[in-house]
């Protein structure tokens, strides 16, 4: 079972916090780069996507040099984020920061859900290699109840990006075995990452991670739904309105979808839909068909968290855009050296 590890956070001494964070490296477009860039200076997005791994390595050293970020004691970080649901609903999803072994899937300690792409890998790995800092962590999902609690008193972190509220506690503890293996719900890329970084420098056994109980409330998978260009012959009954399962809607019209398998996302791979976009709201999807932007939507249900861990314990990976969990982990809030 994996061991985690307290660790000795890299954090922001300067102000104000909401100039300096940003969202993870992978949904950043060209032009709100170049927004978080002219924040400050000292936005983390010059590390995460920097014109140069040298210049980002550059930064991070001038940083440290110069006091714009510190080294905090050694410990966990307890995380809690406020946020507003695809849904409408309000929730706050609560966890840890640590750090967690980077071993091969094949060792069991971590698994993962989905595929990986090369290209993402390789440029991860060399600013890895420039800054031996892991500058995001991984959100990681474990099946026991939470390891810990929400500390008393106010958090150390409080700031809002992205309409996402995060607040953190330091924690003063030890080394914990967690009982069951540790589930990549995002950070799959970064992941690889590490483990490759420590095939080439033993000593680099653990990277970043944040850790979610899969039991803990405010953990949600949204549903990420399917506008196409064009789909043959779906089989189904007309319907007055989404419900269970996967409905297609064309023509202005609902069908239920008739099939035997339980997993919406390769329900509609296997009818082999071309022009694939996705999105977390039914409205927009069924809007883009109304606007005559596409021929029809595939609208989902969410898939479950054991969906997901059937998938990973099995060794299998699911279709692209199979889970959506919401919201992104904040980028900037602490960064974790590796030596």
């Amino acid at each position: 079972m994996p061991e985690v590890r307290p660790f000795r956070a890299l954090r922001y001494a300067v102000e104000p916090l909401d100039t300096l964070v940003a969202p993870p490296y992978d949904v950043i477009s060209d032009e709100q780069r170049q927004e978080y860039l002219a924040r400050s200076p000292y936005n983390v997005v010059h590390l995460t996507l920097p014109d140069s791994e040298e210049q980002a390595a550059a930064d991070l050293a001038e940083w440290r040099a110069s006091g714009v970020v510190v080294e905090a004691q050694p410990g966990y970080w307890w995380v809690a984020q406020d946020y507003t649901g695809p849904d409408g609903v309000e929730r706050t999803r609560e966890g840890f920061a640590a750090s967690v072994p980077a071993t091969p899937y094949e060792a069991g300690e971590v698994l993962p859900h989905e595929r990986t792409h090369a290209g993402p890998k390789a440029g991860r790995l060399r600013l890895l290699r420039a800054t031996k800092t892991q500058l995001e962590p991984i959100f990681l999902l474990y099946d026991a109840d939470p390891v810990y609690a929400r500390p008393e008193g106010e958090p150390a972190i409080d700031v809002e990006e992205g309409s996402v509220r995060t607040r953190m506690w330091p924690i003063d503890a030890g080394p914990v075995e967690i009982g069951t293996p540790l589930l990549i719900a995002d950070g799959h890329h970064r992941y690889e990452t590490a483990v490759a970084y420590r095939q080439e420098h033993p000593e680099a056994t653990h990277t970043f991670a944040i850790l979610v109980s899969s039991r803990a409330p405010g953990l949600e998978i949204f549903p990420t739904h399917r506008i196409v260009q064009h789909v043959g012959k779906v089989p189904g009954e007309d319907v007055d309105a989404p419900g269970e399962g996967v409905t297609l809607y064309r023509n202005g019209r609902y069908r239920r979808v008739e099939t035997d398998d339980d997993f919406g996302p390769r329900v509609v791979e296997s009818f082999a839909p071309e022009g694939v976009s996705y999105t977390a709201y039914a409205d927009e999807a069924i809007g883009a068909v109304d606007r005559g932007e596409a021929e029809a939507a595939f609208l989902l249900q969410p898939v479950t968290v054991e969906q997901v861990a059937r998938f990973a314990h099995a060794g299998e990976t699911m279709p692209p855009k199979s889970t959506f969990f919401y919201p992104k982990l904040t980028s900037g809030l602490l960064l974790h050296p590796i030596g």
